[in-house]
């Protein structure tokens, strides 16, 4: 019972086991129930019908487990009961007694006949965070939509609740937007890649692109709710639009240019004007998008937005003087608060980089706060009375290097290792309760400008995903680095490999999982 990743609160073993069978039913009429039938029972071959006493029974119970999506499970071995706050901690209740029954429950399909033993005992448990997300960058390297569907399989069975998707970039724009069709025309497709970093990068003379049309996001959206993940769309405004300006002209400071979608990684110098009409085709494009995402936070971006182009072009120089702004540079602030207001006008909330801190206009109230620089973004955010996800750079970004060696493919960033990731705490000590309010949560970061595939994602994410998502569920004091990683080798290895999760071994990258010849840029 203590190999669960990540840790419950509490874990009481007894002795005894309750074995399922091909007599084995479940009942309790929650979602929960359901999707152990259908994927537990996919695994093992075993039919697990339905009942309404079940063997193994879920059952929702608020008054009795009353934090939000905790749940306890009781094992005996006459059978299976599992109470829980809601809906998604009888979901999380799930997760927890399939990594029980050993790493083939994670399989697709079963490869032995059993037996399927559960040790007997309880657990306890429910998370310290709302917010335990992952962002995924989809605009640097296009991932299919059975691959986006795969990772919000991984990310529920570390019991993550939040998948940040970064759809729009310099180097490419992911979402069909009705009567738009050139941003997925030319923004979508890109003529070759930068491969690796530095001042050494190469270069891959190959298209890449993609895109996701409104039913495949609709699918993507349906089958995260499923597995009780809130998936948050990112259109990044006022920079990173390089490949909205290709598609569209008209939307840049020089409509005389045209550019193409970006080939190279870093931050482009090509931002949006400020002009009325490319605030309107803005807030078509979030209309578009609150109609496919029902989550009730949207994320404008509003990071690394250079202000080169205002502030030497006469038409926006005329126009922040219009608008009654000291610099041009301003127009950054000004153009963000013009679409939060007309998210937060349709009932959802905005969640910005941190960056709109220092964008000349103070944010409209309950926008949230992402503070990917650093902490001390996050803490000036609550201060101000923002709430923040913590997610800095430093600490959260899994495209980083994962040691000094050589032979880690693409060295980028600073090394971030596995028990770097685990010792991380999302609210940095002796923060006032009037700092500590405002953390909503905490969110892993993958870019992916060096991860061109399936396999690099995975390498770069697992396992240090799932020391992340043990900080994000469990407080620190019941941390300890040694017995997750006794856990991860013990057992939870075996369940990735089951799986398919092409991981990065703890010992160092195999053979083919290193890039030699591809230069990084270690930080």
């Amino acid at each position: 019972m203590d190999s669960v990743v990540p840790r419950p609160v509490r874990v009481l073993p007894a002795p005894g086991t309750f074995t399922l069978d091909g007599n084995t039913t479940v009942s309790g009429g929650t979602a929960a129930g359901e999707w152990l039938r259908r994927h537990v029972g996919a695994a093992t071959g075993l039919p697990l019908t339905e009942a309404e006493h079940g063997d193994i029974g879920f059952r929702l119970a608020p008054e009795e487990i009353t934090a939000p999506e905790g749940y306890r499970i009781e094992i005996t071995e006459r059978g299976v009961l599992a109470e829980a706050h809601d809906e998604s901690g009888a979901h999380y209740a799930a997760q927890t007694l399939r990594q029980l029954l050993g790493a083939d429950a994670w399989r697709g399909s079963p490869v032995r006949r059993g037996p399927w033993p559960l040790p007997c005992g309880e657990i306890e448990d429910h998370p310290r965070f709302s917010w335990r997300g992952c962002h995924l960058d989809l605009a640097r390297h296009f991932m299919p939509k059975r691959e986006v569907l795969r990772f919000v399989e991984l990310l529920a069975a570390h019991k993550l609740n939040v998948l940040h998707l970064h759809l729009t970039d310099d180097q490419g724009w992911r979402v069909e937007v009705p009567g738009l069709p050139r941003l997925t025309e030319i923004g979508a497709w890109r003529t070759g890649s930068q491969l690796g970093a530095g001042p050494d990068a190469g270069y891959v003379d190959r298209p890449h692109g993609g895109y996701y049309t409104e039913a495949d996001l609709t699918e993507i959206v349906s089958y995260a709710a499923e597995h009780r993940i809130t998936v948050i769309p990112e259109i990044d405004v006022p920079g990173h639009c390089q490949a909205a300006i290709a598609s569209y002209p008209e939307l840049g400071n020089d409509p005389r240019r045209r550019l193409e979608v970006w080939t190279g990684w870093g931050v482009s110098e090509h931002v949006l004007n400020a002009e009325e009409s490319t605030v309107e085709f803005f807030r078509r494009v979030f209309d578009h998008v609150m109609s496919v995402f029902p989550s009730p936070v949207v994320c404008v971006g509003g990071d690394e937005v250079p202000p080169h182009e205002w502030e030497r072009g006469p038409r926006a120089v005329r126009r922040s003087e219009a608008l009654g702004l000291s610099e041009p540079a301003r127009l950054h602030g000004w153009f963000l608060r013009r679409i939060i207001e007309h998210l937060h006008a349709n009932g959802r909330r905005a969640i910005s980089w941190d960056e709109a801190l220092d964008s000349g206009e103070r944010l409209p109230s309950g926008c949230i706060v992402a503070s990917w620089r650093d902490e001390a973004s996050g803490i000036r955010a609550a201060e101000a009375g923002y709430d923040t996800v913590m997610c800095p750079e430093q600490r959260v970004y899994l495209d980083h290097r994962q040691s000094d060696d050589p032979d880690e493919p693409i060295p980028v960033g600073f090394v971030r290792t596995l028990e770097d990731v685990y010792d991380y705490e999302p609210v940095p000590a002796e923060s006032p309760s009037s700092v500590s309010r405002h953390v909503l949560g905490t969110q892993a970061q993958v870019w992916t400008e060096h991860l061109d595939s399936p396999s690099r994602v995975d390498y770069a994410a697992f396992p240090r995903l799932c020391a992340f998502a043990e900080v994000a569920w469990s407080r620190s004091t019941v941390r300890d680095f040694s017995r997750f990683r006794a856990r991860l080798e013990a057992e939870h290895l075996d369940r990735l490999t089951a799986f398919g999760v092409e991981f990065r071994p703890l010992e160092g990258p195999m053979p083919w999982q290193k890039r030699p010849g591809v230069p990084g840029n270690p930080r």
